[in-house]
């Protein structure tokens, strides 16, 4: 009897070969039809959305002041060690549960099933985030530019206040319809296939770099280099008056409050690394397209390019935007949803102002498809070991796309965008990502060690310093977000019931349990 715990201990603990892995991508149904300028334009799709039309001007009011290029800067960085461990895993396991599948051959079946819970917090509820931000700009371009109106009613979730542009409160929300209709046109975008969605997110991101651009070329030409002067407003005091910190001290003093989750340094040197750590999240997004490996054309060759070229893009492109957007507006002005807008409106320019608008709006569009092309993926993977239902991984004769997991994802997210605030989304949605990147860069060590001559077209440069920076960096951010006891308490508990989940379903139907008892 005492044998039973032991078994089932390592059962739970049980890993799938490389081996498996690699056979279940050639054996795979679904359609290869990306190259590496589509994933380049995948990634870019997801990443360059909320961050770069939202969160800058956030971030420069509130911490970093005209030095959000430098928090830029700083973020980009600490994204890219978690993106060459990414490229590492992408090119030696190219299958479509992205981290999952990862954590599944180096850490065993729960914790793959813990990472399966963390990815759907990241991709799941990532694409509610982003529509209901999309529903924002929507209604603004609608209402304030093509003089239609919709009920405050219809525009949020319930209780939530709607506001007009002065501030005021004009209604409470009862359902985000556009968030949902949004959501239901990106489910049947991809049920009808991956490809036709590869062509149509290429659109977008056409269109949206074509404005992001604009703004930095245009702007660029009504910058007020005064306004970038001083970079790094000094700092309003934390510390009782008459008691300077030095630099060294202010880096550490950020860094505890970071990890604390008590942050109160506004600009200064501790309120740049501040900013860094909130503006982290516009670069969530990178790393889906690892969950394309199964339908790469080369994922070898392909994969890496296409995540380490949009993370370069893409932080090229914040820190340009940033620079412009501090240079035309004052950055204690841009505390406000639609930053980018409030710069525009001071070019005095009102056919930009739409179109800058207009260019969120396809932005967004696309950061939606990618979430939750990769939710979808996710679980197709899941569902082939046997721990989510095996209809989730049915795939469509005509289109070969599993569409029945593609219809409950699209209802899941439809339902969350209408009914949930934003708050309460976005802050599950960043600690989901953060744990599942911690995850990754430690998988990156456990691989080298556990299979040393395992084919890796690409490998993490510098190995083991950038995967194990780059956990470190995930785990002080993680910290900083779990301070808070309401997100704290939602994602244990959410943990708990998924853990639940899988001993009453997963671990009895898993197909790695069975081939072993077989």
């Amino acid at each position: 009897m005492a044998s039973v715990p032991a078994v089932g201990l390592a059962r739970m603990f049980q890993r799938k070969s490389v081996g498996q892995i690699q056979s279940e991508l050639e054996h795979g149904e679904l359609k290869r039809s990306l190259g590496a300028l589509n994933l380049v334009l995948l990634g870019i799709g997801c990443v360059i959305g909320t961050g770069i039309f939202v969160l800058t001007g956030h971030a420069a009011a509130q911490w970093a002041g005209p030095a959000i290029m430098i928090s830029f800067v700083i973020t980009g960085t600490l994204c890219g060690l978690v993106a060459l461990c990414y490229a590492e895993l992408a090119s030696a396991l190219p299958v479509s549960g992205s981290a999952y599948s990862y954590t599944y051959a180096s850490m065993g079946e729960i914790a793959a099933w813990v990472m399966g819970l963390l990815l759907l917090l990241e991709y799941g509820l990532a694409a509610s985030v982003v529509a209901v931000g999309w529903s924002g700009y929507f209604i603004s371009l609608l209402q304030h530019d093509l003089h239609l109106y919709i009920s405050p009613a219809l525009t949020a979730a319930p209780g939530v206040p709607v506001t007009n542009e002065a501030g005021a409160v004009i209604g409470t929300g009862i359902v985000n319809l556009p968030a949902i209709a949004i959501i239901t046109v990106m489910t049947l975008l991809l049920v009808r296939g991956v490809s036709e969605s590869a062509t149509v997110n290429n659109i977008i991101v056409a269109i949206k770099l074509t404005v992001v651009i604009a703004f930095i070329v245009i702007g660029s030409q009504h910058v007020h280099p005064a306004l970038w002067s001083p970079m790094v407003p000094a700092q309003i005091p934390a510390q009782p008056p008459g008691t300077p910190m030095d630099l060294g001290h202010q880096i550490g003093r950020a860094l505890w409050e970071v990890i604390t989750g008590s942050s109160t340094t506004r600009y200064g040197v501790g309120g740049v690394i501040h900013a860094a750590a909130i503006i982290f999240f516009a670069y969530l997004g990178f790393e889906a397209v690892s969950t394309a490996g199964a339908e790469s054309r080369n994922p070898g060759k392909d994969m890496p390019i296409g995540i380490i070229g949009a993370l370069v893009i893409c932080t090229i492109l914040y820190i340009l935007t940033s620079a412009v957007l501090v240079g035309i507006v004052p950055y204690s002005s841009l505390n406000n949803p639609a930053p980018i807008a409030t710069a525009v409106n001071q070019l005095g320019m009102p056919w930009f102002a739409i179109l800058v608008k207009i260019g969120a709006i396809a932005g967004l569009s696309s950061v939606m498809l990618v979430l939750m092309y990769g939710q979808t993926r996710i679980f197709y993977t899941m569902s082939r070991d046997g721990l989510l239902p095996t209809s989730l991984a049915r795939v469509h004769k005509t289109f070969k796309t599993p569409w029945i997991n593609t219809i409950i994802v699209g209802i899941a997210a439809a339902s969350a965008s209408g009914f949930m605030s934003l708050d309460a989304l976005s802050d599950l949605t960043n600690v989901g990502s953060l744990a599942a990147f911690a995850l990754v860069c430690v998988t990156v060590v456990y691989l080298r060690i556990s299979h040393p001559h395992l084919a890796r077209p690409f490998r993490t440069p510098l190995f083991p310093f950038v995967p194990v920076a780059g956990a470190i960096m995930c785990a002080v951010l993680l910290m900083s977000l779990m301070a808070t006891p309401a997100t704290r308490n939602f994602f244990l508990i959410y943990l708990a019931i998924g853990i639940v989940v899988y001993f009453v379903y997963g671990m009895s139907h898993s197909k790695l349990g069975r081939e072993s008892k077989a």
